[in-house]
């Protein structure tokens, strides 16, 4: 299943204040996101459902895409628009029977291109690439070089998105290479205006 999935993903930060996170959310949603993915990684389940709850409300206001990490249940519960899975999460295929063939998953492949063949061939919507640079939020993941987002782009027919340290300074090089999506949490999180800094992106993935 291909999906559309470009341009400047949103990855939510491990945040226990729902109305924080909302509305950070929404500042990025009107710098022009074009998909957010909510993870946290240490929420008890009665906080994980609160919050992606009222952050699925929110996307549905702007059009776009929430999906939820690693909790395929809570996704189809919610009817949410689809999971982002890791190598040890749920699997792709169980993921899309459970959800069916409409919604979006996606495959973290670190630095593995045999895992992003395997994970299209399950089924999966995009695969992405990581940790693209040193990251804060995953000091310990392999580090993915640029040239795996042009093999991609030759070998793959899905969407390929890169994730880790990703900033506005260092995200260039990446999108050249051929990653279609810049999934970034810290950059825009810890920014003074996120929808300014959203925007900043979004010249990145203009099309000539």
């Amino acid at each position: 299943m291909n999906c559309s999935i470009s341009g400047l993903y949103l990855v939510t930060p491990d945040c226990d204040d729902t109305g924080l996170l909302c509305a950070q959310v929404s500042q990025a949603l009107q710098g022009g996101v074009s998909v957010v993915q909510y993870r946290h990684k240490t929420a008890s389940d009665t906080l994980r459902l609160e919050q992606a709850t009222a952050l699925l409300a929110l996307c549905r206001q702007f059009n776009v895409p929430l999906l939820i990490n690693d909790h395929v249940a809570l996704a189809a519960a919610l009817d949410a628009d689809g999971v982002h899975v890791g190598q040890h999460d749920s699997a792709i295929t169980a993921a899309r029977e459970m959800l069916g063939a409409q919604k979006i998953i996606g495959a973290s492949c670190y630095n593995r291109f045999e895992l992003a063949e395997q994970a299209q061939a399950a089924g999966a919507s995009y695969v992405a690439f990581g940790a693209c640079y040193p990251s804060s939020t995953k000091p310990n993941a392999p580090s993915a070089a640029a040239a795996l987002f042009t093999q991609a782009k030759q070998s793959l027919s899905v969407p390929v998105v890169g994730i880790g340290g990703i900033t506005l300074d260092n995200a260039r090089p990446l999108v050249q290479a051929g990653a279609d999506a810049l999934a970034v949490i810290t950059d825009i999180f810890q920014s003074a205006d996120l929808a300014a800094r959203c925007r900043q992106y979004q010249p990145l993935f203009a099309k000539n």
